[in-house]
């Protein structure tokens, strides 16, 4: 019996929120279904609320630091649910993950090193690149029928030449969660070429059943040397508005790298709401992630069929993780900007447009399905009509 409604409609309208107030900045009118910036539109658990609430009710909210309690549940959160035991002195705190990816380019890496990225992918990667002049190697997915698969001879001989690599772990956009045999295979690369890992594993707590997450740093002691882990409550709790991510870095010397660079940016704490938030997340969070996890299976699963049945030039990429749905319209013979218009103007529909993931993006786009089963069924009627025979 569940325990959690995910099926609840939460208005989110003129509540400052990107994905829906941010409508018309970024597709040109408030009135698309929006279904692209990764966050939920699940309601935070109620015990994540009530921690908060507690907090905002005492009258103060000066300056604090982040409790023994804090640091106790990331450790025991990550044991229980990645089996990976880390250590306190190991975690630094960051605003996100996305500057936690910058700081570690700032920290290991000067101008013209060379940074592998693996595309289509998460594409503040390309920014944390450029906007600190860095060179942006591609290593390219390969797209078997569907299943993405690493090129590990292109990988080793860019591994040659670069100082680090960007991974998406499990990968956005798409969904692939690698296996412990294509890990260990990046990491000896990446071992052999004194190349560091900043592997970015914010979506580690959304595994689909039947799969499973292994933290890189879990592999070997010579991989854990060489790796900066980015994790984050944020996704698995539906909490990125409080901007509270940790960095796990086992090597001292790596670390103190890391830590003298928030020091210079003077990026030293969070607020007190993320850190209360995440604290509460992580002690009781595990039934909620397990039955959201159910929930969104249903949801890959009623868009699957409906494509498979309704829209059969529509392909879904077979999902392994996260809530992101990645699809293939290359079959429906459309332009990027064809299928764009048609999704915006006449489905009023608001995906994340794969070409923004670079170059293996191209007839893609994502969808995020963490929203109530009425609504993925809504958009997927709307894609019937624009895009159906």
């Amino acid at each position: 019996m569940s325990q959690y409604n995910f099926d609840k409609i939460i208005q989110r309208e003129n509540t400052d929120c990107v994905k829906y107030d941010g409508r018309e900045a970024i597709f040109g009118r408030a009135d698309v279904l929006p279904m692209w910036v990764a966050d939920m539109d699940f309601e935070v658990p109620d015990f994540i609320q009530n921690a908060v609430v507690k907090r905002a009710n005492h009258p103060v909210y000066g300056y604090s630091f982040m409790s023994d309690a804090y640091f106790q549940a990331i450790i025991n959160w990550v044991k229980t649910r990645h089996q990976w035991g880390i250590r306190k002195e190991w975690i630094s705190f960051s605003p996100g993950i996305v500057p936690a990816i910058n700081f570690s380019v700032l920290s290991y890496t000067t101008e013209n090193d060379g940074i592998i990225v693996q595309p289509p992918v998460y594409f503040p990667f390309f920014e944390a690149i450029g906007n600190n002049k860095r060179k942006q190697f591609n290593n390219l997915l390969i797209n078997d029928k569907g299943h993405y698969k690493i090129d590990f001879n292109d990988l080793e001989e860019k591994a040659k030449k670069a100082k680090m690599i960007l991974l998406s772990h499990p990968h956005n956009p798409t969904g692939r969660c690698w296996t412990k045999d294509e890990l260990k295979t990046i990491g000896e690369i990446c071992v052999r070429n004194r190349v560091i890992i900043v592997s970015d594993e914010i979506h580690n707590d959304l595994i689909l059943p039947g799969f499973k997450h292994h933290p890189m740093a879990t592999l070997s002691e010579e991989i854990a040397d060489i790796t900066i882990t980015c994790l984050a409550p944020s996704k698995t709790f539906n909490i990125a508005g409080l901007s509270t991510s940790s960095v796990i870095i086992p090597n001292k010397e790596l670390r103190k790298r890391f830590q003298k660079t928030l020091q210079q940016l003077h990026i030293l704490k969070g607020n007190f709401f993320g850190a209360i938030a995440s604290t509460a997340g992580y002690q009781q969070g595990g039934k909620w992630v397990d039955e959201l996890m159910q929930y969104v299976q249903g949801n890959f699963t009623f868009l699957s069929e409906f494509l498979k049945k309704e829209l059969p030039d529509i392909k879904l990429t077979h999902p392994e993780a996260t809530y992101l749905a990645w699809l293939d319209f290359r079959e429906t013979g459309l332009s990027d900007k064809q299928i764009k218009d048609k999704l915006i103007l006449e489905a009023k529909l608001g995906f994340s447009h794969g070409p923004v993931f670079g170059q293996g993006g191209q007839g893609f786009q994502r969808m995020n399905l963490a929203a109530p089963r009425s609504i993925v069924e809504e958009a997927c009627q709307r894609m019937k009509k624009v895009f159906g025979h």
